[in-house]
């Protein structure tokens, strides 16, 4: 298969199975119905989330999933008030910061599901050089988004729907307080999940805008 001349494939091929369309009707949803959702299909997300490729397959994923309505309205509360105080901070009027403050709280406490995507450095190597450690830092995050990219496609496939929150980065240390994560767990992301109660559409920059070829 060689590229156009435009820099893509002017071969047409057929995918050996259906991952292809998971990939691209696979939408990032952020309503959701009420319906419980099954603790079997939970599980069988995560179990997908953790057969994601690792840096030496030390797996440094970790999940806390929360159910509960107390503790996905706790841990909105908490992170609401870091997200008014910084957004104050940065001058930010008033009602921007409330309208911010308020979607977030919304897109946690309204999702049946939330998954707290954390990275833990304890199976990670160790150097005594800063780059070396900074690398395998990166290698470590760059496993945990393999494995939070599952749980997106694994969640579509099973007949769910899910967003990424990235709002975790911001205030890590206030979502392991209101969980009682372990010392080691660092939340990178938040994941809502549920049964979508609506529909969305995306667009794509033509990939030739994204590629070079050598």
């Amino acid at each position: 298969m060689s590229p156009s001349s435009d820099g893509l494939s002017s071969v047409n091929f057929k995918p050996k199975s259906g991952i292809h369309d998971t990939l691209f009707q696979r939408r990032s949803i952020r309503r959701y119905r009420t319906d419980a959702v099954p603790h079997e299909q939970i599980e069988a997300v995560l179990e997908a989330a953790i057969w994601a490729p690792s840096a030496h397959n030390r797996q440094p994923w970790r999940f806390a999933v929360i159910e509960t309505q107390a503790q996905k309205e706790q841990l909105a509360q908490a992170m609401g008030a870091r997200l008014r105080r910084d957004l104050a901070a940065d001058g930010i009027s008033p009602e921007l910061i409330e309208a911010d403050a308020g979607r977030s709280y919304s897109r946690i406490t309204n999702a049946p599901v939330v998954i707290v995507l954390c990275l833990s450095m304890v199976d990670m190597d160790v150097y005594t050089d800063e780059k070396r450690s900074r690398n395998e830092y990166l290698m470590a995050v760059q496993s945990v988004a393999m494995a939070g990219q599952n749980i997106l496609l694994a969640a579509y496939d099973v007949g769910l729907s899910a967003c990424w929150m990235c709002a975790p980065l911001f205030c890590p240390d206030v979502v392991n307080d209101a969980l009682s994560l372990p010392d080691d767990w660092q939340p990178h992301a938040l994941l809502t999940m549920g049964y979508a109660a609506e529909t969305r559409e995306k667009t794509r920059k033509p990939l030739k805008e994204s590629v070079i070829w050598r």
